[in-house]
């Protein structure tokens, strides 16, 4: 009877245990709050305060490390987290394999170490581990239909997948990926109206989807800014909101959202964000003050991503402002400095070594289309076509120069909202980017797609966003191309 006793007790006690195995409590939420906000060092003695085997705990860890590495690119750090993603994986598989969190944090583990291989250029190792990723939340979505946070992360790969490229489609098909934007949307929006400890993550997400892979209206870019406002003790949603002000041209909000900010010892220090500051003055053209940032933002960076764009940025800080010999000393750092993975240092060392190959034949030229295109970045329109208005397309000797200016100027008639003017400027690009190697043609067919897609003419629309597709080699072309046929499989195309 004792050892039937005995046995029962233990039974109860390792059913207990096990259903403790992943508990979202109070205290991990507490903790996966701080680490979101980059309060890192707040958000890890809570984890490391708690002393159960929740698997949750392990989960955030990952999170943690993810945030971490994000920021300051530690190469050292970064062969820690490899080594401990691999025993957190396998503490997770083996816990409570009848949890819906079992393989959903697996994947959310597979997902980090993915962002993070992606974030140090290797592509395909990042690659496979989103497939792993997939695999997990799609299995987990058939056993357990109804739950949310399986959303979160499956959503976004659904609009991943969604908007791959037709010519890479076969890929995925291959691979066993499935999935489309319209899916991805509708997960994300449950998960946003109904799981309380996600829906930020799963709301800031759908924000940055529509932002990079879809289109901003109005309506929802002003949702986006008081999203960010209401969040203003995240210092990421803090940054991704300056970041997507800025590409939405709206420089002077993500300018008062910097220096407005709020600051905190606790904070990861986040010295990306001096950079962006430097980024918003140079497109003021207030050259000084962005030179100064640029190189306050080398003395605290420790990172190898963007270093090339730096020195390229303070070379236009000269360059711009008629002081070529200081300019090219910066330039010239550009072929020697930091890593070549994302796509800005990529075009920083394209344009140092056509600058400095062909000695700028055309520099006077260069000069002007360059000022119009930083200040029309930030959404100075007023600015741009002061640059411009002096020219015409036949002040311009090469063919690549006519189809930027035509570009250029039509995206400020069409942010002035002069499609009257902005329509013909576009039609002429492509005519002038046909059989060439630039993206003015591919980017002018892409806009005219928007721009008839807003007249709701959806057969003109789609004949444009086709032509953007159409468009073989140029430097722009797998960005144009998912925006392209997002838009096209949104419109049921």
């Amino acid at each position: 009877m004792q050892k039937i006793f005995i046995i029962l007790l233990l039974f109860f006690y390792s059913q207990q245990l096990q259903a403790t195995d992943f508990e979202f409590n109070p205290t991990m939420q507490k903790a996966y709050s701080e680490i979101i906000k980059t309060k890192l060092s707040l958000g890890r003695a809570i984890l490391d305060n708690d002393k159960s085997n929740n698997g949750v705990k392990i989960y955030l860890k990952s999170y943690a490390d993810l945030v971490q590495l994000l920021i300051t690119e530690d190469k050292v750090f970064y062969e820690q987290f490899i080594d401990n993603q691999e025993s957190r994986l396998g503490f997770i598989e083996k816990i409570d394999k009848k949890s819906p969190y079992n393989r959903f944090i697996q994947a959310e583990i597979h997902l980090h170490t993915a962002f993070v291989k992606l974030k140090f250029g290797h592509e395909v190792k990042g690659s496979w581990e989103i497939i792993k990723a997939y695999k997990l939340l799609e299995a987990n979505a058939k056993e357990f239909p109804d739950f949310l946070p399986n959303q979160k992360s499956l959503g976004l790969l659904h609009i991943l997948i969604g908007s791959t490229p037709e010519n890479y489609q076969w890929v995925a098909n291959l691979l066993g990926l499935r999935g489309n934007i319209k899916q991805g949307l509708a997960e994300l929006q449950n998960v946003i109206s109904k799981d309380p400890v996600f829906s930020d993550e799963a709301q800031l997400i759908d924000y940055l989807i529509h932002a990079y892979i879809l289109k901003f209206t109005p309506k929802k870019l002003t949702e986006f800014q008081e999203f960010i406002n209401q969040n203003s003790d995240n210092q990421l949603f803090t940054f991704f909101g300056i970041t997507t002000l800025m590409k939405e041209g709206r420089s002077e909000v993500a300018l008062s959202i910097l220096e407005n900010r709020k600051t905190d010892k606790n904070y990861l220090a986040f010295p990306f964000l001096e950079y962006l500051k430097a980024e918003i003055f140079l497109q003021k053209g207030q050259y000084q003050t962005a030179s100064k940032l640029y190189q306050n933002f080398l003395l605290k960076y420790k990172g190898f991503n963007f270093l090339k764009d730096t020195y390229y940025k303070l070379f236009l800080c000269y360059w711009l402002n008629n002081e070529d010999v200081k300019g090219i000393f910066f330039l010239e750092k550009v072929k020697i400095v930091g890593g070549n993975i994302v796509e800005s240092d990529k075009s920083a060392t394209k344009f140092a070594e056509n600058f400095l190959t062909k000695k700028s034949q055309r520099p006077i030229a260069q000069k002007i289309l360059m000022k119009a295109r930083l200040a029309f970045d930030g959404g100075y329109y007023d600015k741009a076509l002061v640059f411009l208005e002096p020219y015409s397309e036949t002040s311009f000797d090469q063919i690549a120069d006519r189809s930027e200016f035509n570009y250029r100027k039509g995206r400020i008639f069409q942010k002035l909202n002069n499609l009257v003017q902005t329509i013909p400027l576009f039609e002429r690009a492509i005519v002038l980017s046909e059989n060439q190697n630039i993206s003015f043609g591919a980017s002018s067919a892409l806009q005219l797609g928007y721009i008839f897609q807003s007249k709701n003419e959806k057969l003109k629309a789609k004949k444009y966003f086709e032509k953007a597709i159409s468009y073989k080699k140029h430097e722009y072309k797998n960005s144009v191309d998912n925006k392209a046929k997002a838009v096209l499989n949104e419109m049921g195309f």
